[in-house]
């Protein structure tokens, strides 16, 4: 699991515009928020606050990519439906999600299960992990990424 001040490992992650890598934003900050399936509540509310608010971080040089385990096809119906203007990784063989450790057992309704927990990274211009958010509650994320940037 990586820890503030970490290197992040580079990788690279289909969207339905091609390939992401993050050494391809060397020199920008960059916003990586993992959650667990699209066109769920919660998640919904997440990506579109990020959406809401994508002027502000470009003003603060600041790149978002959303990473779920869902296919690309179902990532191509989120993004339209809701008009994202930033891309959503495919993880489907949960590498991303592993690297960044948010790949966990978890409870829901009484049950256990593997899936993404709520998390997310922001990393310098230089590659270095500057701060994590995990086990996010959606309330009010956006806003206290932002003010940390």
């Amino acid at each position: 699991m990586l820890t503030l001040g970490d290197n992040v490992p580079d990788f690279t992650g289909q969207t339905n515009d091609g390939e992401w890598t993050l050494s391809a934003f060397r020199g920008k900050k960059v916003i990586i928020y993992f959650y667990p399936r699209d066109n769920t509540p919660g998640c919904t509310t997440q990506s579109n606050d990020f959406n809401a608010h994508i002027d502000e971080f470009a003003a603060k040089n600041t790149v978002i990519v959303g990473v779920s385990n869902d296919s690309l096809k179902k990532h191509q119906n989120f993004s339209d439906k809701y008009g994202f203007k930033f891309p959503l990784i495919a993880d489907e063989d949960k590498s991303i999600s592993e690297l960044f450790g948010v790949y966990q057992l978890k409870k829901f309704m009484g049950k256990t299960h593997m899936g993404i927990v709520r998390s997310t990274f922001l990393i310098d211009e230089n590659g270095q992990l500057l701060q994590q958010w995990r086990n996010v509650k959606v309330k009010g994320h956006v806003a206290s990424v932002l003010s940390v940037i």
